[in-house]
């Protein structure tokens, strides 16, 4: 049986140190990096005790770069992110850069994965949507000075670049519309998460709602990530249009969840703009299909992946400017409202 391979947190465990800092003395970038001499020492005593064999190390080595970027979203397979990935594909490859994409499924443990995963395959800077509970991981390359920028969300307190959308803007502007075309009884369904894009979106429904008047009418379901179909069912259920406080209009957080909800909705023959009006989140061509086309809120996947990848570039070339960057949606109306 082969022996397992030694890998750069086994180095990094044995020095006391962080994978960031070993990567960066196999990459040749000590100096650079400000890695201390003594550490240095270390590190290449363990590296050749261990006998570490590196992949794909030789251009590292030469200049100080692989000319890759990592990026990590929550589920390349959502429409949303799929996209945003191609984007940030496109931009990248016009400055030379290839990117490896992982997925993290809203799971920090397998976002830390990950990030260790593409370490050791010397990205030279990260673009990731932030999963719940990541926040140490982010921290740790923050302090490497790993280049890295949170995209779609951030973790507040923590000194990154970030791109996102103004999400409390977005849900206002969506739960407003529904109001001024004369509905009362407005619900919102969203994800149940502490990540602060999600708590905007609730955060603007409740603002709409309350200065509207309708305080008392602020209806909210979080349905958890890995229960969507339960979870769904539960609260789609629980708008049942013989109840004399019916919701008349539902606003829908996601695009996953834009999805499954249409899928309850008309299994459970609740006609849509009639009996329901529904605004959902993000475009998906599967809303096309429905009898009455989901209005949304569009978000500008393109320009956010572009400037994704303008700040992160920026920071590899060494900048030291900390950008924020918050973008506008659009309401894209049709027939379901």
């Amino acid at each position: 049986m082969s022996k397992k391979r030694v890998s750069l947190k086994d180095i990094a465990e044995r020095v006391g140190v962080s994978t960031a800092l070993v990567s960066y003395v196999l990459n040749g970038q000590e100096k650079e990096k400000r890695v201390g001499a003594e550490v240095v020492v270390k590190i290449r005593k363990v590296l050749k005790e261990m006998n570490y064999k590196p992949n794909q190390i030789a251009r590292s080595l030469r200049n100080g770069t692989t000319q890759t970027i990592g990026l990590i979203v929550t589920d390349i397979a959502n429409p949303f992110f799929s996209s945003m990935a191609r984007h940030i594909e496109d931009e990248a490859n016009k400055s030379g850069y290839t990117v490896i994409i992982g997925s993290s499924d809203e799971n920090s443990e397998k976002s830390d994965i990950l990030v260790e995963t593409l370490l050791n395959r010397q990205v030279d800077g990260f673009i990731i949507v932030p999963a719940e509970g990541c926040s140490a991981c982010m921290k740790t390359l923050l302090e490497d000075k790993v280049p890295l920028v949170m995209v779609d969300r951030y973790l507040p307190g923590l000194p990154s670049n970030h791109v996102v959308l103004d999400n409390f803007t977005a849900s206002y502007d969506a739960t407003m519309h529904l109001i001024e075309k004369g509905y009362k009884q407005i619900g919102l369904i969203a994800y149940k998460s502490t990540l602060i894009h999600m708590k905007e979106r609730i955060r603007g429904y409740e603002e709409a709602m309350k200065n509207s008047g309708y305080e008392k009418n602020i209806w909210v379901k979080q349905i958890r990530f890995d229960h969507i179909t339960t979870d769904m069912a539960k609260a789609i259920e629980s708008i049942s249009i013989k109840e004399e406080k019916k919701l008349d209009a539902l606003f829908i957080a996601t695009n996953t969840l834009s999805l499954a909800g249409l899928y309850q909705i008309n299994s459970m023959g609740i006609k849509v703009p009639e009996d329901l009006a529904l605004i959902g989140f993000d475009g998906n061509e599967a809303f096309d299909f429905f009898y009455s086309p989901l209005s949304f809120v569009k978000q500008p996947v393109d320009e956010m992946g572009k400037e994704a990848v303008r700040i992160l570039l920026d920071q590899i070339n060494g900048s030291k400017k900390i950008s924020h960057v918050k973008l506008l949606s659009q309401l894209i109306l049709r027939n379901s409202c």
